[in-house]
């Protein structure tokens, strides 16, 4: 039987986990909360089939709140396999290693709030799962004006390394190109000849 924990900003259960969840406390820049945001996100590879060479994306990937908002995050995991919704860069002394996540081991749903500091800064949001993030997985969180536009977000900035497959052909592949047609050619016109000779022997 699989118990429920609860502690430390940490939520677990045998359908997934939420690490670093914070509801009430405020950064040091916070005099209070300016609002609160909510947001449901899904996660899954149906939201990639038009997006050829991704194989898992979220349904959003872009999201603009206020400084000092309170975002209540619904993460919703449409596959049987582990999705995850992973924010960096928030202040380390109220989330250890700057992180807030919500994991799903397979199919439903969970809910977990962060409250993001003062300052304009875009946020980097990811499924840390091995591949995941590199087959499309990966969005922002603005948080103010921001701070620009992270890359290779799906739909909304150029990758940093495109995929690149470029075609270099030269003189020699041209004449091996030729080369091989004659050869083919001369096969054709040899092949009938040597089984009709065969057949022909007493």
């Amino acid at each position: 039987v699989f118990a429920a924990m609860n502690h430390g900003g940490m939520i677990m259960d045998e359908k997934g986990m939420i690490m670093n969840h914070n509801p009430d406390k405020l950064p040091k820049d916070c005099k209070e909360i300016s609002e609160d945001v909510n947001i449901t996100i899904r996660g899954g590879h149906k939201f990639a089939k038009d997006s050829p060479g991704k194989m898992f994306t979220y349904d959003k990937r872009d999201w603009q709140v206020s400084p000092c908002a309170r975002v209540n995050v619904t993460f919703i995991n449409e596959d049987d396999i582990r999705h995850q919704f992973m924010i960096h860069g928030l202040p380390g002394y109220m989330y250890p290693k700057g992180m807030f996540t919500i994991e799903l081991y397979g199919k439903g749903q969970k809910t977990g709030s962060f409250i993001v500091p003062s300052r304009d800064y875009t946020y980097y949001i990811h499924c840390e799962v091995s591949q995941h993030t590199e087959k499309g997985m990966k969005g922002q969180l603005k948080v103010g004006k921001g701070s620009g536009d992270l890359d290779s977000i799906l739909g909304l900035s150029a990758p940093l390394t495109p995929d690149l497959y470029p075609i270099n052909n030269t003189h020699y592949t041209w004449l091996a190109l030729i080369f091989s047609i004659i050869i083919g050619a001369f096969l054709i016109r040899l092949l009938p000849g040597l089984f009709t000779s065969k057949h022909s022997e007493p």
